[in-house]
């Protein structure tokens, strides 16, 4: 290779070579994953109760992640004086999907859980990334053997539906799931708004299991420090996030859009402050569905909201 390749450094740009989660590198050997931060792929979708789609969320949240592939000197973010995801500070790989079986929801959801087991039982924080939000339920089963934690939820809708049809780990049932938990010791609820996936009863139990329900407009009236006063602090946190907690006008890519969502830095500044009130111990990202959004926006607000939690929740610890 002449001075202009390997001896120099591959450029490596964002269309060039293989997809892995922001090029870093794929560690297939769920045995031997030796990092910080593990990704995981959850590519199921038979959850949804509407569009589907969400099961090509993995691979298009991939491909988006490519455009920050920073390569070795990290992010630099001048408003924080702060450069983010330095490869000689922090381990990052992506361990590849979870194997999906066509109509089996409940051998999926055993994979997706064996996955995240693998990545605790290696010590690093598991990021998800789905998938409906059904993925959760087996996300949440996997920290059985952890310490407690406090969920925190990006979403528009409740989904705290104890069973609807005789449905019970669909995606409008995972919060339900979760707050049966005896080590999940609370929910905070944030997003949740007009039209939604759960009944009044939902909302009422919801409440008496431990949960603390803002929309979007309740939110903005708090401020990022009023919700933060709002969650326990100093406690381990797993994060779920729902893409459709985001304005379609920026996130149009999912099976449920509901408009008079968050925009980016609102959710950027409160998960800044998040990683700082507490400990995020485990993430999932969900109900990226790319066919709805020919734009590649919404994959790549996935991508970019992720690579700047996993730097900040780095970076804070």
């Amino acid at each position: 290779m002449s001075k202009h390749g390997y001896e120099a450094g591959r450029l490596n740009l964002p269309f060039v070579g293989l997809c892995s989660f922001g090029k870093f590198p794929y560690q297939p050997d769920w045995d031997s994953i030796d990092a910080d931060f593990a990704i995981l792929g959850a590519p199921f979708d038979f959850g949804t109760q509407f569009r589907a789609g969400a099961r090509f969320g993995p691979r298009g949240i991939r491909e988006a992640s490519t455009l920050f592939s920073f390569g070795h000197a990290g992010a630099y973010d001048h408003e924080d004086d702060v450069t983010y995801l330095e490869a000689h500070k922090i381990r990052i790989v992506d361990i590849g999907d979870a194997d999906i079986v066509h109509t089996d929801t409940v051998q999926s959801h055993a994979n997706i859980e064996a996955g995240v087991r693998a990545i605790l039982a290696a010590g690093a924080i598991p990021i998800v990334l789905g998938g409906d939000h059904s993925v959760n339920i087996p996300c949440i089963n996997a920290f059985s053997d952890q310490a407690p934690v406090h969920l925190v939820q990006i979403d528009a809708h409740l989904d705290f539906v104890d069973e609807r049809h005789g449905v019970k780990y669909g995606h409008g049932n995972p919060m339900r799931r979760a707050a049966e938990k005896p080590y999940v010791t609370g929910l905070s609820q944030i997003g949740i708004r007009n039209v939604s996936s759960t009944a009044r009863d939902g909302y009422e139990d919801a409440r008496k299991m431990g949960s603390d329900i803002q929309s979007v407009r309740q939110f903005r009236k708090l401020g990022v420090d009023g919700m933060l006063a709002r969650i326990p602090k100093g406690e381990r946190y797993y994060l779920t996030i729902d893409i459709d907690g985001f304005d379609p006008s920026i996130a149009a890519g999912t099976g449920t859009p509901s408009h008079g969502g968050f925009l980016y830095y609102e959710i950027l500044e409160f998960l800044d402050g998040l990683s700082k009130h507490g400990d995020i111990v485990g993430v999932d990202l969900v109900e990226v569905a790319p066919d709805y959004d020919l734009s590649g926006s919404t994959t790549t607000l996935a991508a970019q909201i992720l690579l700047n939690l996993i730097g900040r929740i780095h970076h804070h610890r």
